[in-house]
């Protein structure tokens, strides 16, 4: 399976109109969307195998599927920073966000650039992009020191406020993961917790308290 066009075939053979359905009922648009599983999907790439230009061409076509897809079968080393950028303005679900994040942005060099870029932007995904960037790499980068993920409670703390629903969750994520990700790191997570529990605002609030539950115990 190695052209566009057997790939999108393939992609809307297993659409399923009940998933969609039940993927509406978790927040993701039924716009271009197919209800194909994340299962079905990863069968599918293994299928395929690795092809960057190919990824290119799944992502352009736009259905919702196909866009995790293409962070599946795209290889991290050929991802340019123009690519990112194209990609992540492309956003229209948490779902492919937090996907294309985990399955492939996290694996480029310029990851830790990225987090800080879009965690200051104002669309909402884009900036949820910045933090379920931060919260992967504190999972899977295992080479970067503790410094760097430090340099990421600043940014935690300024975005604490920001209310809307997949952002304050994205930042409370990036919080929790980097505070998992060894003892010192949970001794300075739980700390930025606390100064941002003062911050006169339910959303910080909610995001510290959050965080703190699952640090202190």
């Amino acid at each position: 399976m190695n052209s566009i066009e057997e790939i999108i075939s393939k992609l809307k053979s297993l659409a399923n109109s009940k998933n969609v359905d039940g993927m509406a009922r978790f927040g993701i648009s039924a716009k271009n969307t197919l209800g194909v599983s994340m299962p079905q999907l990863r069968a599918l790439a293994k299928k395929i195998g690795k092809n960057h230009k190919l990824a290119l061409e799944v992502w352009d076509s736009g259905i919702h599927e196909a866009k995790i897809l293409a962070s599946l079968i795209d290889f991290p080393g050929e991802v340019t920073e123009k690519q990112m950028n194209k990609w992540v303005a492309g956003f229209d679900s948490w779902d492919v966000c937090d996907q294309v994040c985990m399955n492939l942005f996290s694996k480029v060099n310029i990851a830790h650039k990225k987090t800080f870029d879009w965690s200051k932007n104002k669309k909402e995904f884009i900036k949820r992009a910045g933090f379920a960037l931060m919260a992967t790499l504190a999972v899977h980068d295992k080479k970067s020191p503790d410094k760097i993920f430090e340099k990421y409670y600043a940014v935690i703390k300024r975005e604490s406020t920001d209310e809307r629903n997949y952002v304050r969750k994205a930042v409370n994520w990036a919080l929790r993961q980097i505070g998992k990700k060894n003892h010192a790191l949970r001794k300075s997570a739980i700390k930025a917790s606390k100064e941002i529990l003062k911050i006169d605002n339910k959303t910080a609030k909610w995001i510290a308290s959050d965080a703190l539950r699952e640090l202190d115990s």
